[in-house]
């Protein structure tokens, strides 16, 4: 980095956004702008999905503008004119891209050497729509720099773009694990202090395989039958999710307790925190269940191999397999002491991770690729 007596004007950043609803990317995306820094980066946020804006308030609060693009069908094209004329209005240097169909059309609309284009992966390409494939590879190459979030997903980018790796991690001061804050947390679910309880949030979408978990949790039922599994979310797939807890008989032992702005204070009511996911690419919840001091299971999927090692911070389990992730939580559950371990060491997993150390790595590849270093 430069370390010459002349100071460099602060620069416009731009994070371009498909949507600020409740989600792993947005809560990353969040965390990271609060901790950019604000001597050197003048930073702001635009989105297209008016109806998903459930964290603005949180962003407009920490003092940096919020501009929503409406593009409210997937057919919308006004947005784009609307995009280049804030860039052009507020000296916008980098436009710091977030979610492929947002990012692909601002590498069009804003095909000039002006703005710098940054594209952050946070999944594997493999799992986009071939759409969505065929444009990322007709466009990326227009990306001054790409960041992705794990080195599975890196390894997953079939482009020559110079690629940093960025294990983004979490605020590591909202997760509370005493024993006032598990009380707090059970009153606030409705849950009783002594029951075993299951956690996960995740949107529901077919990414997360909530399906396999509630089967798990059918199968976990059989050795403990008053188990809680707690869903914390919403989505497409909710009215397929509320008909195989009923066809699995399983309505006392499930709490669908919808998308929620406290997850950091209702973690601690959690006994083992579950994640059932067929592909990621680093999921924010599980780093913050981690943080908490959660006992995690996960799936053994994208990223999170890199965060978690089997057996010593977390178990992890195979994707789809029902039995295996049963079998983990059961065996939890009923060893008071490997949950009390397993939470522990998660905890200091978890702190490898935090965001502030992650948002410098990005404040890195923000100054090369405007030559600042």
């Amino acid at each position: 980095m430069d370390n010459g007596e002349t100071e460099h004007e602060a620069v416009g950043v731009l994070m371009l956004t498909k949507g600020l609803g409740r989600g792993g990317t947005e809560r990353l995306l969040v965390d990271a702008v609060r901790h950019l820094d604000r001597s050197r980066y003048r930073v702001e946020v635009a989105y297209l999905l008016p109806w998903k804006d459930a964290l603005v308030e949180e962003v407009r609060e920490a003092g940096i503008p919020v501009h929503c693009l409406h593009a409210p069908h997937s057919t919308s094209v006004a947005w784009l004119g609307r995009l280049r004329r804030l860039v052009r209005a507020h000296d916008i240097a980098i436009v710091h891209t977030h979610m492929p169909s947002a990012a692909v059309a601002a590498r069009v609309a804003l095909a000039t050497r002006r703005p710098v284009i940054i594209h952050t992966e946070h999944n594997l390409w493999g799992r986009y729509r071939p759409l969505t494939r065929w444009a990322n590879r007709l466009t990326y190459r227009r990306n001054r720099a790409v960041i992705a979030v794990s080195d599975g997903v890196a390894s997953s980018i079939k482009s020559r773009v110079p690629v940093d790796v960025v294990l983004h991690g979490v605020e590591l001061h909202r997760a509370r694990f005493d024993s006032s804050a598990r009380g707090h947390a059970r009153a606030s679910l409705g849950l009783e202090a002594g029951e075993s309880v299951i956690g996960t949030v995740g949107n529901f979408t077919a990414k997360k395989d909530h399906v396999t978990l509630l089967r798990a949790t059918a199968i976990v039922r059989e050795q403990l039958p008053a188990v809680r599994l707690v869903l914390v979310g919403s989505g497409p797939l909710e009215t397929e999710l509320r008909e195989t807890v009923a066809t699995l008989g399983l309505e006392a032992n499930v709490l669908l307790a919808g998308s929620r702005g406290d997850v950091p204070e209702i973690l601690p009511a959690f006994d083992v925190f579950a994640l059932s996911s067929r592909f990621e690419g680093l999921p924010i919840a599980l780093l913050e269940a981690m943080a908490t001091g959660l006992a995690c299971v996960a799936t053994g999927v994208g990223g999170i191999p890199e965060v978690i090692t089997d057996g010593r911070d977390g178990l992890l389990v195979e994707p789809g397999n029902a039995d295996q992730l049963a079998a983990a939580v059961v065996a939890l559950l009923q060893d008071p002491a490997r949950r009390d371990e397993l939470g522990r060491l998660a905890v200091v997993r978890a702190g490898d991770f935090e965001v502030a150390g992650a948002v410098r790595r990005i404040e890195r590849v923000y100054d090369e690729a405007l030559g600042r270093c």
